[in-house]
């Protein structure tokens, strides 16, 4: 059951980004045929633009993220002894380079990892976790992040923030120039044809930043789902991350100073507030999935 539930969830992802890539051509698509009447040159103009933005997001470190996140890191293990063991035992099980570490003074009990690579990884444990959880407890949530780390999760989602915040780019530029002169060539404008592809263009483009958002938030929930399912495989102990889970889902929430928005898909759980009200905007899926998927292995 959890080697299915693996490959499941690297199904769904992929073909979550399929959905994604297409989506990036059709906005850039739209794009061009709105001011141009040329969708090739949309295209072009999305995949430049990805490139160049892909390699700017990349480029951010990790020390940018942890500082975002107020995280001072861990110099060895005389600091915080259990964190400093247990991430060391996980990393050898997970067999990635051992991570640097960071704790966040903050009384609420959650966790993350960055990096996009397991070379440059780190995580980072708050303060109320480090309080809240036993060690068993413990070692299924950092089993959780090495996951992350092992399967170049980071990685994934800053690709899918990547894309989303490409196609709002493009979205917001097409839009934005209607409503400053409009689309190019009015000269057929009477044409039934060009109007009803001005109008689906349109369409597109207002439409196509919402549903990017909703596949980068199931992207996310999805890989959630498949690092509870490699934590097991590290652990062979579901119950230990079970309980961390019911813990920390009852728990309140950190404190906003503590946490940057753009970063909260990064936790185990939400830090910020309960994912709870709305699945298809809920950057976790909801805890009582989590377990339910948890006990069955």
């Amino acid at each position: 059951m959890l080697f299915e539930q693996i490959a499941k969830n690297k199904r769904k992802t992929i073909g979550l980004f399929l959905i994604f890539f297409f989506f990036v051509g059709l906005v850039g698509a739209a794009l061009g045929y709105f001011m141009w009447r040329s969708a090739a040159m949309g295209l072009l103009i999305a995949l430049v633009l990805g490139l160049i933005y892909g390699v700017y997001v990349f480029s951010q470190s990790t020390d940018i993220v942890m500082q975002m996140n107020h995280a001072h890191e861990v110099s060895g293990p005389a600091e915080a002894p259990e964190l400093w063991h247990v991430v060391e035992d996980m990393a050898l099980v997970a067999q990635v380079p051992m991570p640097r570490v960071f704790i966040i003074d903050d009384l609420s009990p959650n966790a993350f990892a960055t990096g996009n690579n397991p070379n440059q990884a780190a995580v980072a444990a708050t303060r109320g976790i480090l309080e809240t959880l036993n060690r068993n407890e413990l070692e299924g949530v950092m089993a959780h992040e090495m996951t992350h780390v092992r399967n170049y999760d980071i990685r994934v989602q800053t690709l899918a923030v990547a894309l989303t915040s490409l196609i709002a780019l493009l979205a917001n530029f097409g839009t934005n120039f209607m409503f400053f002169g409009g689309g190019s060539r009015r000269d057929d404008e009477n044409n039934a044809t060009s109007v009803i592809g001005m109008l689906v263009s349109l369409l597109v483009l207002i439409l196509a930043p919402m549903v990017a958002t909703m596949v980068q938030l199931a992207i996310s929930r999805n890989r959630e789902f498949l690092a509870d399912a490699g934590a097991v495989e590290l652990t062979r102990n579901p119950q230990a991350l079970i309980q961390a889970l019911q813990k920390i889902s009852q728990s309140q929430p950190m404190e906003t100073e503590n946490v940057a928005p753009s970063s909260a898909g990064l936790y185990i759980s939400n830090p910020l507030s309960a994912d709870n009200m709305n699945k298809l905007f809920a950057t976790h899926p909801p805890v009582e999935e989590r377990i339910a998927a948890l006990e069955k292995m």
